[in-house]
């Protein structure tokens, strides 16, 4: 699929350009909307795919691209300027996409044909073909919901509100973009992705937990083995049995750290989940 939409968006993009710059030309300008169609094609989802990336990440790098043919003498020098200046122009406008640094290269070392162009080179051919481009992958995206293209077309079910595996609170869009921020990562994913993954990820490893869930017992302590501030010791002080063990509930107290004296109560399971290991004081480790 992501094969034939790559074949048709090339063929037209080839044929305008051709007919636009010129066959020696083009040898210059297409590979960076080659690389394109791999990724608007290959993963519509990608982050580096989106409509603004594409359009903008390739008419900026051309427009960087062309100031460096027209300032640096020395081709060597000018290429080299003309992807650095690229790559953070792209950067500062959110647009990253990698292809963008062959279209600013193209600029330097596309020849006459492409020079005589001048700063009209982001114009046509590369953002004109951009947005052919990008029209073609809506279209044939389009009827396939799994793979709609922009990403913002593609429909994510909403998860309910609730709590993780070891009674993490799930994550929403707004930590998802703070842990990014702090962790200063660039990821090809978006937010609302990241985090369906994240919560798919949490629900499959706490089902696949329940069958190996440690047997807490009264009299026992536990410790949920999380960091900082949120480090908790329970020890259970007494238990209701009921028919059926999933509905067992255990009273415990905190003996150490968060929630230092308090007492609660919950099932055996949930009691279970939130388990990180088996914690024994000093006095019993002797």
């Amino acid at each position: 699929m992501a094969s034939l939409g790559g074949l048709l968006g090339i063929a037209i993009v080839v044929a305008l350009t051709q007919g636009m710059v010129g066959s020696e030309a083009a040898v210059f300008v297409v590979p960076s909307l080659g690389a394109a169609a791999v990724i608007v094609f290959a993963a519509p989802h990608s982050q580096f795919a989106q409509p603004w990336p594409l359009l903008a990440g390739n008419m900026l790098s051309a427009l960087v691209g062309v100031l460096s043919q027209l300032i640096i003498p020395d081709p060597t020098l000018a290429g080299a300027a003309a992807v650095g200046g690229a790559i953070g122009v792209m950067h500062l406008a959110r647009c990253i996409h990698p292809p963008g640094g062959a279209t600013a290269l193209a600029a330097v070392v596309g020849g006459p044909a492409i020079h005589d162009l001048g700063f009209a080179y982001a114009l046509y051919p590369v953002g004109l073909n951009c947005l052919i481009l990008g029209a073609t992958a809506i279209l044939f995206n389009y009827p396939f919901p799994w793979r709609r293209y922009p990403a913002s077309l593609t429909h994510y079910a909403p998860l309910p509100p609730g709590r993780g595996g070891g009674g993490y609170p799930l994550p929403g869009d707004e930590h998802v973009r703070k842990a990014m921020d702090e962790l200063n990562v660039v990821l090809d994913v978006g937010t609302d992705e990241l985090r369906q993954v994240v919560h798919r990820a949490l629900a499959i490893a706490q089902s696949s937990a329940d069958s190996r869930l440690p047997q807490v017992k009264a009299g026992h302590f536990y410790c949920n083995d999380r960091p900082g501030q949120q480090w908790s010791v329970r020890q259970i002080i007494d238990e209701h049995r009921s028919a059926n063990p999933d509905e067992d509930i255990v009273i415990y107290r905190v003996v150490a750290g968060r929630g230092l004296d308090r007492t609660g109560r919950c099932t055996r399971i949930e009691f279970a989940r939130w388990v990180g290991s088996e914690f024994r004081p000093r006095r019993q480790q002797r």
